[in-house]
């Protein structure tokens, strides 16, 4: 595997809200680091880190392979999605330190707005070790 056929299934994996799909790019102790501090390993971890997803409607996930060697690349990616869940905004809400976005009961849920960069290294046919860095934010009209 490399970065452009791993992008392929993050993307469809993101886009069909499927934690299995995500695992299976994964080798069995494959590692995914959502954020600097954060890691999830093994298909346990990846799976319920990725349940998160259902909590996204309209996901629409692009991307632009910026380095390849083989055995690693990197990416840049931009995912769009409505949030589906009182639960994922305040997830989302509390991950950003501020109140960007002042709400109140009964306000429509905001259509988020990620942009990011992903490293990943590959063993063979999957993805030994992946690390993102990202920022979300609201998005305007």
């Amino acid at each position: 595997m490399g970065i452009e056929e791993f992008m392929q299934g993050y993307k469809a994996a993101w886009e069909a809200r499927d934690e299995a799909r995500f695992v299976a790019l994964f080798t069995p102790d494959g590692a995914y680091h959502n954020t600097p501090f954060a890691v999830q390993r093994g298909p346990a971890e990846l799976a319920a880190y990725w349940e998160r997803v259902k909590l996204q409607e309209d996901v629409q996930v692009t991307y632009e392979v910026l380095a390849n060697t083989g055995d690693s690349g990197i990416a840049h990616w931009h995912t769009t999605y409505q949030v589906a869940s009182e639960e994922l905004f305040q997830i989302w809400a509390k991950s950003t330190g501020t109140n960007l976005v002042a709400r109140r009961p009964g306000d429509p849920l905001p259509r988020m707005v990620l942009d990011g960069i992903l490293h990943a290294k590959f063993a063979g046919s999957l993805c030994s070790e992946a690390r993102i860095w990202w920022h979300s934010m609201p998005q305007t009209s």
